[in-house]
């Protein structure tokens, strides 16, 4: 049985960062396509960013530059360091595993991430 755990959301200012954590069991994170997305009240859930079973990464235009996925596949874990945030990154977070960039196969429970002043 999968199961996934996230950790790490929180309450922080504009401009600050925040490193949420996602523990996989019952699924070979290196061999795998992991994700993170993140929803809004009254809206999809949208796609943040992947990494890969090679290690390749992908993100979305809005977390360019600002955002960066790993893995610790021995802690069978993925991060999403978050940096530079903004309060339109405020969401729930939710770690992903296999799918694409459109959705996942299996889903976390979610993180709440708030951005405000």
């Amino acid at each position: 049985q999968v199961h996934l755990v996230e950790s790490g959301g929180g309450l922080v200012q504009p401009g600050d960062s925040l490193r949420l954590s996602c523990v996989i069991s019952g699924f070979t994170v290196s061999a795998n396509l992991m994700s993170w997305f993140r929803q809004v009240p009254g809206k999809e859930r949208e796609f943040v960013a992947y990494i890969n079973w090679r290690g390749t990464t992908t993100y979305a235009d809005a977390v360019q530059g600002r955002f960066t996925i790993s893995r610790d596949t021995f802690k069978s874990t993925v991060y999403l360091q978050m940096n530079s945030l903004r309060p339109e990154d405020t969401a729930v977070y939710y770690c992903g595993a296999g799918g694409s960039r459109y959705s996942a196969n299996y889903w976390g429970q979610g993180t709440q991430v708030t951005v405000s002043s």
